[in-house]
């Protein structure tokens, strides 16, 4: 045997991974409880007769325990009910005190092995139990006086309550360790013999075992030996001088205390290299993936930076063409305004020129009156003329009859001489009834005349009115349009300094459109708005003026046009 090798004693030898570099030449440990079973905790293996006996033990066991536990409880029953009738307790409820103390106890066991099924242990019902059993033995104990004064009278009738509890505690402790088997958590006690041989170095074993969780008494044993062994192979290899071994070697010393065994310690320094490069290969990985992630952010940036100018350099083109329009549109109305007002000068000066024929034809119509009232003086004169010539004729007449009267005393040339004055007198007569009546005829014609011209004159001065009406109407629709152009063309360079969207301006275009066909909306209440809205404007005068095909989208530029004069908003 060479200074280097492991004597044999320490662990057999195990062909397992090797420890780093720095102590690569270290022997192999086995920490491995299943492998290492010294000489002193080899188990003779169990017979077929011993399965006999086993049974024989489980029959006298399941028949004995609660034969004992029958016979205890029926004499604390019989004992505590009697002791609870000289405590006070009625004949009614004297009987259920002994049942209500040993069934407290049942319950409290059952209750503590069940939740040691469940692995959750409450160490508290296994203190109260026994705390009840203790109370039952007592009052069992002091039932038939004070203890002192009889103390083996007192020990008969407590000695079946505590075999009772003996007996539990038999079966609890195989119940728990059959559920700590069944459960691959059974532990093995430090033997006795352990605690009286080494008492001093068994409590720091123990403690060890319950620090690090080593359930296995060979395998805590086992690796003590491993580490002794290595210790003691250490020293060997450096004569003793354990300071010039390596911090890698010396590694199971100083882990030993941390529940590492001498494989697990002598594994760290490359189990921690092999850590640190994955966790470098993983920082380097997320680097990667970090630089992958931004590049792939930055070229969505870019895309959605390309996009958006895109899309603002389409919005550009769209407002601008529609300020463009709202522009032309704008000066178009100025261009009809100054043409309306040249109309409207033009219309005044025919306004002025009809003004001047009506009142020429006026003047004609109080000629043409005057004329008639002329005519008809005329009339009445050529009438007293004519009435005079009758009164002449009568006259003539009379003188005839008178002249005939006398003929016989008047001469023939008298006769003759009166009656050619007669006929002259006649013939002048009807002379002057002719001449009367063309005169007449003439005030006629001439009054028929001047009512034609006087008419005449009226369609003209009524003509000239709706003229001037027309011009005046057409005047204020282009005085109108003009102030619409103007209000236009303001709203069209404020929406432009504010920057506002399409939908802002189609929306503000509605309520403009509102407003110019007459909208009030001072203490109008919102849905009064809405209604005049309505009334004012429709759906086809939207999608004419605005150009947009949806009757929809239309009915929505109403609506926040509405919301939008509801809160305040004045072209």
């Amino acid at each position: 045997m060479t200074i280097t090798e492991l004597p044999r004693t320490a662990a057999p030898d195990d062909p397992v991974s090797y420890a780093p570099t720095a102590v690569s030449d270290a022997p192999t440990f086995v920490s491995d409880a299943h492998d290492f079973v010294s000489g002193a905790d080899k188990r003779k293996p169990i017979k077929a007769g011993g399965d006999r006996l086993m049974t024989v033990l489980s029959v006298a066991v399941a028949a004995g325990g609660p034969l004992i536990g029958a016979i205890g409880f029926a004499m604390s029953y019989s004992t505590l009910a009697k002791k609870a009738l000289s405590w006070g307790f009625s004949e009614s409820l004297a009987p259920w005190f002994p049942v209500g103390v040993d069934a407290s106890i049942l319950v409290f066991l059952a209750l503590d092995l069940y939740l040691i099924r469940k692995d959750t242990p409450w160490p508290l019902l296994r203190m109260a139990a026994h705390v009840m059993t203790f109370a039952t033995i007592w009052f069992n104990a002091s039932s038939q006086g004070h203890i002192t004064d009889d103390p083996v009278r007192a020990a008969s009738h407590g000695v079946m309550p505590f075999l009772f509890v003996i007996g539990v505690e038999a079966g609890r402790r195989l119940f728990i360790k059959k559920t700590q088997l069944e459960a691959g958590k059974a532990i093995d006690r430090i033997p006795l013999h352990r605690w009286i041989l080494a008492p001093f170095a068994t409590p720091r074993f123990y403690r060890q075992m319950r620090l690090h969780d080593v359930t296995s008494y060979p395998e805590m044993i086992a690796r003590q030996q491993e580490l002794t062994g290595y210790e003691q192979w250490l020293k060997r290899k450096y004569n003793g001088d354990l300071s010039r071994a390596s911090e890698d070697e010396r590694l199971p010393m100083k882990m030993a205390p941390h529940g590492y065994t001498v494989k697990q310690a002598l594994a760290l320094p490359e189990q921690q290299e092999r850590e640190a490069e994955e966790r470098a290969e993983e920082a380097e990985r997320r680097r990667l993936d970090a630089q992958t992630r931004r590049e792939i952010a930055l070229k969505r940036a870019e895309a959605d930076r390309l996009e958006a100018d895109g899309e603002l350099e389409a919005v550009r083109a769209r407002v601008e063409g529609k300020t463009a329009q709202a522009r032309a549109h704008a000066k178009a109305q100025a261009n009809a305004a100054e043409r309306a007002s040249e109309l409207e000068e033009q219309a005044l000066e025919t306004a002025l020129v009809a003004e001047a024929r009506a009142r020429q034809a006026e003047a004609d119509r109080k000629m043409s009156q005057e004329r008639e009232a002329q005519a008809a003086a005329d009339l009445r004169a050529a009438e007293l003329e004519r009435q005079a010539a009758e009164k002449r004729n009568q006259a003539a007449r009379a003188d005839r009859e008178a002249a005939a009267e006398a003929q016989a005393v008047e001469t023939q040339a008298v006769a003759e001489a009166r009656k050619a004055t007669a006929e002259a007198n006649r013939l002048a007569a009807e002379t002057e009834a002719a001449a009367a009546e063309t005169r007449r005829r003439a005030a006629e014609t001439d009054r028929r005349t001047a009512e034609e011209v006087a008419r005449k004159a009226n369609a003209d001065a009524e003509t000239q009115a709706a003229r001037r009406r027309a011009a005046e109407a057409e005047a204020a629709a282009a005085e109108t349009r003009l102030a619409a152009a103007e209000t236009e063309r303001r709203a069209v360079e404020i929406e432009d300094e504010a920057k506002a969207t399409p939908r802002e301006r189609a929306v503000r275009r509605v309520a403009r459109m509102a407003f110019a066909a007459g909208l009030v909306a001072d203490g109008l209440a919102y849905e009064d708005i809405h209604h005049e809205l309505r009334e004012r404007i429709s759906i086809a005068d939207i999608q004419r003026e605005l150009t947009v095909s949806s009757t929809d989208t239309a009915s929505k530029y109403r609506q926040e046009a509405g919301a939008l004069i509801a809160h305040g908003y004045r072209p």
